[in-house]
């Protein structure tokens, strides 16, 4: 069968047209990884997911996220020239948010452990911390050992979640901490297992409702977290993050939110490698505290 010339015209062309929408699709990737190398939802902005009631860690003050681990993140995405966008959601579903992609970082004084690592990726740990335990005032409980048959009450997906679970507590779970703070109030829960340092600025809130029985030093640090084989923006945050430890920046958000607290001499916190300036405690980390694998969120 013979072919026309300008049907052949028209092949060619079709041809062109295919291999040009190729080209300018091999281009576009390319320039997507340069414009965006850390994968972010828009590049040059970090979308943080966060909590909006857990003071003084992570909180809302005048319709602006704060707390130490956010201003910290802040300062950090300054570094890298990264800008920050936090959005709130509920703990017990910000590790899988992450990973899914619908944050770029997960920020919430998080505790690394084992189980952790399988849904998302962890930075450098920035922080220590301790669990604490929230009475009503005048409660006869005084420490955790004290806690079989009481009504107990934990944030769902936290480590105090893990720990009671581990412990045959049978914890009522609540979404967040102010569904905590309030059981606690309206004695409808007899204990809550909580970071320490929530814990006791949410007793000094309570307007002497709330007291502070007990904390324990945990032994697995805090960390962002980002999604599962992100490496490049977890370097990037490390980075940042070891700059804002040698420039003093992580030592005033320690005096500025945690005033008094000793840092354990065997914290490290960013790579363990920079060093910064003291933070001003009143005293030394109290030595009868007993190790815990459950420090904050």
């Amino acid at each position: 069968m013979r072919i026309s010339r300008p049907f052949t015209r028209l092949l060619s062309g079709v041809a062109a047209i295919a291999l040009l929408g190729v080209a300018a699709a091999c281009g576009s990737s390319a320039d997507e990884a340069t414009e965006n190398p850390y994968n972010l939802l828009r590049p040059g902005t970090l979308r943080v997911g966060t909590l909006s009631d857990a003071p003084p860690n992570v909180y809302l003050k005048d319709g602006k996220f704060t707390g130490f681990d956010n201003d910290l993140l802040t300062a950090v995405a300054g570094k890298v020239g990264l800008k920050v966008e936090f959005v709130g959601t509920e703990f017990s579903a910000l590790l899988a948010q992450v990973n899914n992609h619908k944050f770029d970082v997960g920020s919430s004084s998080i505790t690394i452990t084992e189980a952790r690592k399988k849904t998302v990726d962890f930075g450098n740990g920035y922080d220590f911390g301790y669990f604490g335990l929230d009475v009503p005032a005048g409660s006869p409980i005084k420490s955790f050992a004290q806690l079989k048959g009481a009504r107990v009450v934990v944030v769902q997906g936290t480590v105090q979640d893990d720990y009671a679970t581990g412990e045959g507590l049978d914890p009522v779970r609540v979404p967040d901490y102010n569904g905590a703070i309030n059981q606690l109030k309206a004695k409808t829960a007899d204990a809550w297992i909580a970071p320490a340092e929530i814990g006791e600025k949410s007793a000094q809130d309570s307007g002497g409702k709330i007291v502070l029985a007990e904390k324990q030093l945990g032994s697995a640090p805090t960390a962002f977290a980002v999604a599962k084989g992100n490496d490049a923006l977890r370097e990037l945050l490390d980075k940042g993050l070891d700059q804002v430890i040698a420039d003093g920046t992580w030592t005033r958000l320690q005096e500025q939110y945690y005033p008094g607290r000793a840092v354990p001499d065997t914290f490290k916190p960013g790579s363990g490698n920079v060093t910064f300036p003291p933070v001003k405690a009143a005293g030394s980390t109290n030595p009868s505290a007993t190790p815990s694998t459950t420090p904050s969120a």
